[in-house]
């Protein structure tokens, strides 16, 4: 089977995902508003410490179900995402002089401009152009040159360069 240089737009649960878990014609087994905790686990009536970070909402919604049965004939479970991280390797994180430096979760065709809005743009000591992404692929590093300020500034739009999960975007301070 082939591999994609595109990474899979499939949501995958992280620490910090806030999910609405319900169980069809059964309100009290349903939980809104559930966090996950630090350590990837949830914990829904009668099913404890289930580890859910790693695992897209089907996924999660299987192991759910399957815990439910000794207790449930044919539980239907959603799962549902309200609020997202995602895992710490999917995201994109922003340091250096952005206004609001963060980690923002990943989401199919990401771009360095969505980054920078998310970021609320770069601060008056920022050097925009020297700018950039670096990106693991595999054991390497990459390093991807982009120039924020041709970008945000200029309309460059030439250098709105996609975003791939766990890419940092290193934005340097100028010096005067």
């Amino acid at each position: 089977m082939p591999v994609s240089d595109e990474p899979s737009a499939e949501y995958v649960i992280g620490p910090g995902d806030v999910l609405s878990v319900s169980v069809y014609q059964s309100q009290p087994l349903s939980v809104s508003d559930l966090p996950v905790r630090p350590d990837g686990r949830i914990s829904v009536p009668l099913v404890s410490d289930l580890m859910a970070a790693g695992k897209t909402p089907a996924q999660l919604e299987k192991d759910i179900a399957e815990r439910l049965t000794k207790y449930v004939q044919n539980p239907v479970v959603t799962v549902m995402v309200r609020s997202f991280q995602g895992p710490p390797d999917r995201q994109v994180r922003v340091i250096g002089e952005a206004v609001d430096p963060q980690a923002i979760p990943y989401r199919d065709n990401l771009t360095v401009l969505d980054v920078m809005i998310a970021t609320k743009g770069l601060t008056k000591f920022a050097a925009g152009n020297s700018a950039v992404i670096l990106r693991r692929e595999g054991q390497n590093e990459k390093r991807i040159k982009v120039r924020l300020s041709d970008l945000i500034k200029d309309g460059d739009i030439s250098q709105n360069v996609a975003m791939h999960p766990g890419d940092t975007l290193i934005i340097p301070q100028s010096w005067f």
